[in-house]
């Protein structure tokens, strides 16, 4: 009876074409943050928290096994192999209540709860070479030493991109602080920064006006800015003769 069940199946048309073309679809499995998961492209799952951002595209490079028509196993990983995915949101997990209760000499109760900081992703690509070259960066969780110094370059990242952009404002601002057609007092001796500003408040602005000034013009200034003979002392005078 069984026997000629089985002939008949075999004779049928196209029933041994059907099973050639029936292909395996491909798989692989990773290992992320002390676990192993079995994924296929398109699949979402969720992971242990990644150093990555919503919208990012990260590469799992620990893959133990491929499957499919040609299935691999890693020794014991599969070299070149890597799964990529998008970073769809970072979440938390389901929160778990931690019950202790201490007897006899401590009779003591304690009620802890905990939500796992997750990652959730979707299967993108499933490489089974050339990941190495692929360019993408790597899933490296958040609380390994390798995430910490991703989100510390992060973070330092920021405040020098921010220090970058001060500085031509900075230098715009100073320049605007400046008159219109002002000499570089600066030329002058013991004259900084500092002191030109107060020269440009007190209407001082050219190195002609300072070798047009007469002793009641030395005195006043040296009364305004507290100079204590420092214009005499420096030789401004004949200093701004030869600059004008």
């Amino acid at each position: 009876m069984w026997r000629r069940l089985q002939m008949s199946m075999n004779s049928r048309p196209g029933a041994t074409e059907r099973g050639k073309q029936r292909k395996i679809k491909m798989f692989a499995v990773l290992k992320t943050g002390g676990k192993q998961y079995k994924v296929q492209s398109g699949d979402v799952l969720r992971v242990e928290k990644l150093a990555a951002n919503a919208g990012e595209t990260v590469q799992f490079n620990d893959i133990l096994m491929l499957g499919g028509d040609a299935p691999v196993v890693g020794v014991p990983f599969v070299a070149g192999a890597g799964v990529q995915a998008e970073v769809i949101d970072q979440i938390k997990g389901e929160k778990t209540i931690n019950f202790v209760k201490r007897r006899r000499k401590h009779s003591s109760k304690r009620t802890k709860g905990h939500r796992q900081q997750l990652t959730l992703l979707r299967v993108t690509d499933i490489l089974a070479n050339g990941a190495d070259k692929s360019g993408v960066q790597a899933a490296v969780g958040a609380g390994s030493v390798a995430g910490v110094a991703v989100a510390a370059a992060a973070a330092s990242e920021k405040p020098a991109k921010a220090e970058k952009a001060a500085k031509p404002a900075k230098a715009k601002a100073a320049k605007a602080d400046a008159p219109a057609g002002a000499d570089d007092l600066k030329k002058l001796s013991g004259v900084g920064p500092a002191l030109e500003k107060k020269l440009h408040e007190n209407g001082v602005t050219t190195f002609a006006q300072i070798a047009a000034w007469t002793d009641a013009d030395i005195a006043e200034m040296d009364e305004k800015l507290s100079f204590k003979g420092r214009i005499e002392r420096e030789g401004w005078v004949a200093q701004a003769k030869d600059l004008a």
